[in-house]
């Protein structure tokens, strides 16, 4: 398959790349790393009038950690890089995990963190443990920018808040906060390269073995990765024990609504919430590192 026709634009600042895309308009698209896009486009899924690389926008792939705003990610920083990244995993090393399960190592070196995150499907990897994380992202636009909590950014399938023929993801920030431990597990058809079938994030702040706060995140088993609230209350303020684990794991059941697919039957995937859910928790709490 050839790619269709198009325009190609590499600006050289972030100014003039919102310039750029508002001068083109809607039927203009962004290019970060092009391991989503470029595939759509080569099987007729997409057909951009013209592309609007990132590539010269190096501030965007930095990571830092800003003792006041916490963990910092350019929105073009690769996959690859948040595993490797000394300061992902210093901090926040479910991260720096996270990214490791995602994908293959190909695709690991050319996608980013924003392609993940504005690509907003039901099964990527990152959006679960960032939600769990309390991450949100910075959007730049020609009246400024503005910041949206992750766990509000997407708005259904393939679709999230930004204004693409406005916006920019610039980068994602992870606070600073008191969370214990935290972790992203999720099943697949294959050890590697699998898209997940279902994917559950859990981060819990311990105080001793009570639970003072958790946060269980969802993704691939609705049309938007989600919070898994009644299944949170079900073991905040209590001592954590197998059996606890278990009835939150239950209660995570209820509070998604997946599809049957070819990777997987609704009743399937519910069941591995059930046990994912339990599972992450368990990891998160007894493994002692965020």
């Amino acid at each position: 398959m050839y790619l269709p026709d198009f325009d190609y634009y590499a600006p050289e600042s972030l100014t003039e790349a919102m310039g750029t895309l508002m001068r083109l308009g809607p039927t203009a698209m962004i290019l970060a790393g092009g391991t989503d896009i470029l595939v759509k486009m080569k099987n007729g899924l997409l057909a951009p009038s013209a592309l609007v690389s990132l590539k010269n926008l190096h501030d965007l792939r930095r990571i830092l950690w800003d003792d006041n705003r916490g963990l910092v990610i350019g929105a073009l920083a690769t996959h690859n890089e948040i595993c490797n990244s000394a300061v992902v995993q210093g901090h926040f090393l479910s991260l720096s995990e996270a990214a490791h399960k995602l994908a293959n190592n190909q695709v690991r070196n050319r996608g980013t963190i924003g392609g993940n995150l504005v690509n907003a499907i039901p099964s990527a990897d990152l959006p679960p443990i960032l939600m769990a994380l309390h991450a949100y992202v910075t959007l730049a636009g020609p009246d400024g920018s503005r910041t949206i909590p992750v766990e509000n950014f997407f708005t259904g399938v393939s679709c999230c808040a930004i204004e693409s023929a406005r916006e920019i993801l610039t980068e994602v920030v992870i606070p600073p906060q008191d969370t214990t431990g935290s972790t992203y597990i999720k099943f697949g058809l294959r050890r590697s390269g699998a898209l997940a079938v279902v994917g559950v994030a859990a981060a819990v702040t311990m105080d001793g073995d009570m639970v003072r706060d958790a946060r269980i995140c969802l993704g691939a088993v609705y049309k938007t990765p989600t919070r898994a609230v009644q299944a949170e209350q079900v073991i905040v303020g209590k001592r954590w024990t197998d059996d606890l684990l278990e009835q939150a794991g239950r209660k995570a059941v209820g509070c998604c609504l997946p599809i049957s697919d070819i990777r997987g039957s609704a009743e399937y995937r519910r069941d591995l919430v059930r046990i994912f859910t339990r599972r992450a928790l368990k990891r998160a709490i007894t493994q002692g590192h965020v």
